[in-house]
Order: C-alpha cells, then structure tokens, then sequence
C-alpha cells in the first residue's frame, strides 16, 4: 500500500533537499530523523525546520499532503497522519504516543466506505467523500503523551494539552485543555 522510507539519519549538516524516490524532504541543520518511518504516495512534501526531532512515524495518505515542522521541536514516539497538511510551528514539543490526525480517513456514508478495502489493494482510494481538514499546532505548544489532535484543529500559540486528551475543536493560545473531549482548565 505504502513505500516505505525508513530514515534513520543521525544528524543532517546542512540545508538538504532531498528526492527519495521522487518524494520531497527538506530538513534544515542541525535536525534530526531517528528511527523514524515515513510511508509516502507519489509526491509529498515534508519538511523539517533547524534544530528539530522526529521520532515518529508519518503517513502520507494522499498525493501532494504536506507535513511542515517549524524550528526547534520536538515530536517523540507519535504518529502523524497526512492527509492533505499538518503544520506544526516554532518550539513545540509532542509527547510519545501521541496522533495526529487531518481526515476522517473514511466517509460516512457506508455505501461509500464499504469499498475502501478493496480500493486499498489496489492501491486507489477514492478520497473524494472523505472530509479532511488541515491541523496546526502553533508556536510554544505542548501536547501531552497519549493526546489525540484531531482533523480541522488549530492548537494555540503556548497552549497545553494534557495527557490522554483527544482534541476535538481549536484551543485558544496560552491555555490548558485536557480530556475526551478536551475542555478548557485553565488560562496560563
């Protein structure tokens, strides 16, 4: 279903531009990929800000989704799944554990769904009756181990999500919000 990518890449020395397989990788220095897994499409595009750590693996559902990781963060032992963009920005930190998520990765209607089986041996899902909605996580966030950040979301600059959480609407900058669903605690 997938090619798989495995990186397992100690430190990179420069701003690299790398085509594996004609799969887009930018990764600014000093970042690094360690023992991480990247299953791509056709044409994908991640890129990997200066001073930052993937621990993870990251699935690129669709052809042309785009996984940007800003400067100085981390994301730890979690799982990203791309579907059409997940932005994360400057001096985030992602626990272990954690999802990441931009799509339903089905549709709703079960006349629709009852294919996607046999669309994925043949390697042509049919992504048309699928909602998918970008997720940002910005700047000075900390997501907790084991959250789940769901399609559509914007975690705010500085914000917090406690361990456990699943996210399920945007979180405003400078608070914490913790459980299923996650609610606001507190400002900060």
């Amino acid at each position: 279903m997938y090619e798989l990518v495995n990186l397992v890449l100690r430190k990179v020395l420069l701003t690299k531009k790398y085509f594996i397989n004609k799969k887009i990788l930018f990764i600014e220095e000093p970042s690094k990929i360690i023992c991480s897994q990247i299953y791509t499409k056709q044409s994908n595009i991640l890129k990997i800000g200066k001073g930052s750590m993937l621990e993870s693996q990251v699935y690129f559902e669709k052809d042309k989704a785009e996984l940007i990781i800003g400067k100085n963060s981390f994301i730890g032992g979690s799982k990203i799944i791309c579907t059409e963009k997940v932005t994360v920005g400057d001096d985030v930190l992602i626990s272990w554990g954690c999802t990441v998520v931009d799509s339903n990765f089905h549709s709703l209607n079960w006349s629709e769904r009852k294919n996607d089986v046999k669309q994925w041996f043949i390697k042509k899902k049919d992504w048309q009756s699928v909602v998918t909605k970008p997720v940002f996580i910005k700047d000075k966030a900390w997501i907790g181990f084991n959250s789940i950040i769901m399609k559509g979301v914007t975690i705010g600059e500085g914000a917090i999500v406690a361990a456990g959480s699943v996210v399920v609407k945007d979180v405003a900058d400078y608070t914490i919000v913790g459980g299923n669903p996650a609610k606001l605690i507190r400002k900060i």
